[in-house]
């Protein structure tokens, strides 16, 4: 059964910028590493990851939420299986839950919200019953909040790998899932 991945990234990002650029790599590298990718389906950052993933091959899931952004059309292009949530809530948890690691990239709130989630249940997994799976955070500005967060709230450190790029995340996530 091939591992899904969650990716987490910003709707803001537009075809040609830099950090669109490195949601197509992430995409293609997770796929061209034997991955599915998952994401909140829309565009931006989503949109990249879905191209890249799709475009060497791989399953993309996109979990939209039509009640929440109602002026945006449906899942991207690329999306190959849609499912829709009934609130940002449950999108975010259906995109934790359904899948094996996460990734985040560069982003905003919602990329945060998201990483922060995935960074809890992690904790959570340590006295739970609930399988504690990989977080990776790629570059800024994660490689400064990360870590001043692990201080500042006197979290288990190390829950979530924080890396410089998109090979190395890709790299970390295969140690990590064996």
């Amino acid at each position: 059964m091939t591992a899904t991945i969650a990716v987490f990234g910003a709707s803001g990002t537009h075809p040609g910028d830099a950090h669109y650029e490195d949601g197509i790599r992430c995409g293609r590298t997770l796929a061209k590493a034997g991955y599915s990718v998952a994401t909140g389906g829309y565009y931006g950052t989503m949109e990249a990851v879905s191209l890249g993933a799709r475009s060497a091959g791989a399953t993309v899931v996109g979990v939209t939420a039509p009640s929440v952004f109602p002026l945006r059309p449906g899942a991207n292009d690329h999306v190959t299986d849609e499912w829709v949530a009934r609130s940002l809530i449950d999108r975010i948890g259906l995109l934790i839950e359904h899948t094996d690691a996460s990734i985040a990239l560069w982003g905003s709130l919602g990329t945060a919200t998201e990483l922060l989630v995935a960074w809890n249940l992690a904790f959570v997994a340590s006295f739970s019953a609930i399988e504690r799976k990989p977080v990776i955070a790629v570059g800024e500005p994660w490689t400064r909040l990360i870590p001043l967060l692990e201080e500042e709230l006197s979290t288990t450190r190390g829950l979530v790998s924080v890396v410089p790029d998109v090979p190395t995340a890709v790299v970390a996530l295969r140690e990590a899932l064996g």
